[in-house]
């Protein structure tokens, strides 16, 4: 069933790191800046025409808190983005994979098309795919993947957080949907300075055929960030929790494209 909610409670948020869904539990670890997860980098990686930095920092970082590990993200000989969640036998963790861009991007049209059976994600799984200035809690648009390890809850989770200056309560904007089941599909939003729309949709396409999910956020547009933002994409496990079904995890993102206004 489709859950809107507009309004979060401010402890909920303050509980919480922009890049989790906000936890119920005051004992939920606080955020850390962005300048904090960025160390540690590890290379670069080309992919649908931009340059992408393997974010590797060293121990746990948010979100999560997670291990992450520089070799989970990786572009094959199709030109198509890896990412991988999964057991290092080595270090004895779980660690996981992320990725953003050195160009920072404003008003457009975001897209990625994805393979993978995000509807049968474990709990503990989250898949993000986001634009994000680096100002925790404000100045971000997410399509997240996520359970939130709750196996009940709804997977397909639209989040929107106010600019800069804006009261992040009750300034975001949150939809969660259910995934369907399936392997290719197409996820998009539009940042314009007055509207996000958000949508999802079965196949690879550019085209709006198949939608099975869709969303906007227009409401105040005062609150829509107006930065241009790096582009970021994570697959990471809720509260650094290892999948419940002991499973490691691979998404193929077979492009990525942006469109700008």
């Amino acid at each position: 069933m489709k859950k809107i909610c507009f309004v979060l409670l401010a402890a909920m948020i303050a509980a919480g790191c922009s890049k989790e869904k906000p936890a119920v539990s005051t004992a939920a670890p606080a955020a850390v800046n962005a300048v904090e997860k960025k160390k540690g980098v590890a290379s670069t990686l080309s992919f649908g025409g931009y340059t992408w930095v393997i974010n590797a920092p060293t121990g746990q970082t948010y979100p999560g808190p997670n291990y992450w590990n520089g070799s989970y993200a990786w572009v094959d000989a199709n030109g198509w983005m890896h990412l991988k969640a999964a057991y290092n036998s080595a270090t004895g963790h779980w660690e996981c994979a992320e990725v953003y861009t050195t160009a920072s991007l404003g008003y457009g049209t975001y897209q990625w098309q994805v393979e993978g059976t995000l509807g049968s994600f474990d709990k503990n799984i989250v898949l993000g795919m986001y634009n994000y200035s680096g100002n925790d809690q404000h100045d971000e648009m997410d399509i997240e993947i996520a359970r939130w390890g709750n196996a009940a809850w709804d997977n397909l989770n639209y989040t929107i957080w106010p600019a800069t200056g804006v009261t992040a309560s009750p300034g975001v904007y949150t939809a969660s949907f259910t995934t369907p089941n399936g392997t290719y599909t197409t996820h998009r939003f539009k940042r314009t300075s007055t509207s996000v729309k958000l949508q999802s949709l079965y196949g690879f396409q550019d085209g709006d055929a198949n939608q099975f999910q869709t969303a906007t956020f227009n409401s105040p547009g005062t609150s829509i960030s107006t930065l241009s933002m790096p582009v970021h994409m994570n697959l990471w496990l809720y509260g650094g929790s290892a999948p419940s079904n002991g499973q490691n995890v691979e998404v193929i993102i077979h492009s990525f494209k942006f469109t700008a206004l």
